[in-house]
């Protein structure tokens, strides 16, 4: 009974699949059957408890719902529907109710049915309907049915999303089918391809191009508005291969149709086909006139790390970055880029490989043929940096010509380690004219020639013996390098660091960045070498002992080190001398064994002034003490002695003693 109190607040939409098969017999069929009759005491003896209350109060919730449009069915629907409310509560039913309900469920099956005949009548012709409303998924049309028609809202959308038309638009659409929930699928697409496939048909067969506009990107292509959707594959697109598919998204090109189905309604088109026909055209004109020699206009088509492709209509040609520039690229694109448009020469033509080598600088003069006569030696030029390497920078003098400024030619100072720490790619720098080699295309510049040379006046401003300051730049195994002012450097040799020590290597007294005095020696502008000397400072210990002592003196020492052929003994502050093994011998002739920090007196018997060298003798000091003893026994020792001559006896006690 529940259903039966709300057939007004649940009604549902009635298609011709909810039909009622037991009032169907009530008009059609007067054998009466269980199932059809319409006989109330038949009804009630078969069906004890009423089921035509349930069945009577859906059937006419779904006439309510589906004929809301309809004002005149309205008010006999209403009074069916009160007349079978007033007798749901009973066991029974009042047969007249039902009589009356039969009929008018028939009116309204003709008029489904009489609607169906229409849609169906229309099957694929065009009609004209007004756009009522936009919606996400869909814009409604009145297409002049009892129900509006449903159109997909993506038939109607340009390339970038945006409806094409508004609500109050008139289009014309295809009445495809009655849609279960209620209104008509319509179709704008089919209708279009109706409208134009005729057309479409004819330029397949003629193989004629259209004009078509890109919408869209589906998988595998693009989707191509030809006045109905066609698919255009990838492949097809261009000549080579294209990644980017998106960028042809709203643009206008020509097709051709290679392929269509008008039963399924699929067209696919190509626009290779019609770029390779205008490429062969091109080539069949291009190598009328082409020959080795001939100046043609082309446009770069790719570039490589070797050159370019450059297309001259239909035949495409290689322009080899040798062949670009009279001077040095390090890239093609550093003289073209693609799409460009350049005249060039035919090199070479091989008709049956059909290859192309083509030439760029060929079309201007060899700069390098008079490069003599305009950079003479000395001349002042300026240039744009083109590179920086290693050994110097390549400067660009004008379109084919460059030169080479080497690291030695920049700066005065040795201290640039690299010539980035001058100049830098695009700098606009001036040089000097050094050399000039046009078989070799060649030009040596130099920079530091613009600058005053710093050795030329040295020997003026650092005469010998100047003492001068400075700080240690560099250390090396031979000496110390000590910068005196900026790009003058000289060097202390390691023999030049002490007149005492003997200095293995610089660091043991000096440190980079010390700064310390030192003496100039001497000044060789020619070679830029300066030599400077530290020890210079002091007096010469060596000369000094040199001045004071003679070949004979005994001197005392200490023993400083050994070595396997004698000891080192100093025998003065800063003066080494050497006492060879041979030379360490006691009074009575035995080996010594000289041990370092040992002291003795030592005789010297050999000087070198030269090589500073002084040789020392144990040996020595004791024959001179012998000698001294036999000189005292020789001398009178008292007045008391009456003979001068030496006794025998005398002898005796002298040869005691040297034992």
């Amino acid at each position: 009974m529940a259903d039966v109190l709300n057939l007004e607040t649940e009604s549902k939409p009635l298609n011709t699949e909810l039909e009622t098969p037991e009032l169907e017999p009530v008009t059609e069929q007067p054998v009466p059957s269980p199932e059809s009759t319409v006989n109330p005491e038949v009804a009630v003896a078969s069906e004890p408890d009423a089921p035509h209350e349930d069945e009577v109060a859906a059937a006419v919730a779904d006439i309510e719902q589906a004929t809301a449009a309809s004002e005149a069915m309205r008010p006999a629907v209403s009074a069916i529907s009160e007349k079978t409310l007033e007798a749901a509560p009973e066991a029974g039913h009042d047969p007249e109710s039902a009589a009356d309900f039969a009929s008018l469920l028939e009116a309204y099956e003709r008029e489904q049915a009489a609607e169906a005949a229409a849609v169906e009548a229309y099957g694929d012709s065009i009609v004209s309907g007004r756009i009522a409303n936009l919606t996400d998924k869909h814009a409604v049309i009145n297409v002049g049915l009892k129900s509006d028609g449903l159109l997909p809202i993506e038939q109607i959308l340009d390339h970038n999303g945006q409806p094409r038309f508004q609500a109050g638009d008139v289009i014309d659409v295809v009445i495809e089918r009655e849609e279960p929930e209620g209104g008509y699928l319509v179709s704008y697409d089919k209708a279009q391809r109706l409208r134009v496939w005729d057309e479409i048909e004819k330029a397949a067969n003629d193989k004629t191009a259209v004009m078509g506009t890109v919408v869209g990107r589906v998988k595998g292509g693009l989707t191509v508005d030809i006045g109905l959707k066609a698919f255009l594959p990838g492949s097809q697109l261009e000549m080579r291969p294209v990644r980017n598919l998106d960028g042809y998204i709203g643009q206008q090109i020509p097709v051709r149709v290679i392929k269509l189905n008008k039963k399924r309604g699929n067209v696919v088109v190509s626009r290779k086909e019609i770029l390779e026909e205008e490429q062969n055209t091109r080539k069949e004109q291009t190598l009328e006139h082409l020959s080795e020699g001939s100046v043609l206009t082309g446009t770069v088509k790719n570039l490589t790390d070797y050159g370019a492709f450059v297309d001259l209509g239909g035949i495409d040609g290689l322009l080899h970055i040798t062949d670009m520039s009279w001077g040095r690229l390090t890239h093609p694109r550093d003289l073209v880029n693609v799409g460009d448009e350049i005249q060039v020469q035919v090199l070479k033509f091989d008709r049956e490989k059909q290859r192309v080598s083509l030439g760029f600088k060929q079309l201007t003069p060899d700069p390098w043929l008079d490069a003599v006569e305009r950079y003479p030696l000395g001349a002042h030029v300026s240039g744009r940096v083109l590179s920086v390497t290693d050994y110097g920078a390549f400067i660009e003098l004008e379109q084919g010509i460059e030169g080479l400024v080497h690291v030695s030619e920049m700066s005065w100072s040795k201290r640039m380690k690299h010539p980035t720490k001058l100049v830098k790619p695009g700098d606009e720098v001036e040089s000097i004219v050094l050399a000039v080699n046009p078989a070799d295309r060649r030009i040596s510049l130099g920079m530091k020639q613009l600058q005053q040379n710093p050795w030329e006046n040295l020997t003026e401003r650092y005469p010998t013996g100047t003492e001068v300051e400075g700080r240690v730049r560099n250390l090396t195994d031979f000496g110390a390098f000590i910068e005196i002012e900026d790009g003058i450097d000289g060097l202390v040799h390691v023999s030049n660091l002490s007149w005492t020590k003997r200095i293995k290597h610089p660091s043991e007294v000096l440190k980079k960045g010390d700064k310390v005095k030192a003496v100039v020696l001497g000044v060789e502008p020619e070679n830029r070498r300066l030599s400077l000397g530290v020890k210079q400072l002091q007096p010469d210990v060596w000369e000094t002992f040199f001045r004071q002592h003679r070949v004979g003196d005994v001197v005392h020492g200490k023993v400083l080190r050994t070595a396997q052929f004698g000891a080192f003994v100093e025998i003065s502050e800063g003066v080494e001398g050497l006492c060879h093994v041979s030379e360490a011998v006691d009074a009575e002739g035995h080996a010594m064994t000289l041990e370092q920090d040992q002291e003795h007196d030592f005789k010297i018997i050999k000087m070198s002034v030269e090589e500073k060298k002084v040789g020392l003798s144990i040996r020595a000091v004791g024959e001179e003490a012998s000698r001294s003893e036999v000189e005292h026994y020789k001398t009178p020792t008292s007045s008391s002695s009456s003979s001068s001559t030496t006794t025998l006896g005398d002898l005796v006690n002298w040869s005691k003693f040297r034992r």
